[in-house]
């Protein structure tokens, strides 16, 4: 498997990481300031996060394998197929989710803000789930996520 990230880590700061419904995220940066964080995402095969806004804006590079993105634009719903290499913008504010509808993972890299990187440090966890998430745990990530100014929209 090639290089998660476009960050590269001293052998001694492996990265951390954390599951947030089903898909395990590393954190590859993490700055005192607001804005750069940096995350390599791996999405297992049929996975996806439900629909979502935030106040912050997000990048998505791919790594390997094909993500599907959506998002409400100004001018309606568009669904983005990006593939490795290609990059994906996420305004402020912007209605979006993604989905894995490929047989293998996807793996992208993730530059969010501080309250996005706090959400995921402090909701995800620690172990890797053994069966897809619940209802509960849905629930559960759903209000933990308005603390950091997350509106989870449809799961």
């Amino acid at each position: 498997m090639m290089s998660n990230s476009f960050v590269k880590l001293p052998a001694s700061d492996e990265a951390k990481r954390f599951f947030v419904l089903g898909d395990r995220v590393e954190r590859r940066l993490r700055t005192s300031g607001a804005w750069l964080n940096i995350f390599d995402v791996t999405v297992p095969s049929g996975s996806r996060t439900p629909k979502h806004a935030h106040a912050s804006p997000e990048v998505f590079r791919i790594i390997e394998g094909k993500l599907t993105v959506w998002r409400l634009s100004d001018s309606g719903p568009e669904e983005i197929e990006a593939s490795a290499g290609d990059i994906v913008t996420i305004p402020p504010f912007m209605v979006h989710g993604y989905a894995n509808r490929g047989a293998v993972p996807v793996v992208f890299s993730a530059v969010v803000d501080r309250d996005m990187a706090e959400f995921i440090e402090a909701e995800g966890a620690t172990e890797p789930p053994k069966a897809s998430p619940s209802a509960e745990t849905i629930a559960r990530m759903t209000a933990a996520a308005n603390a950091y100014g997350i509106t989870i929209l449809a799961a």
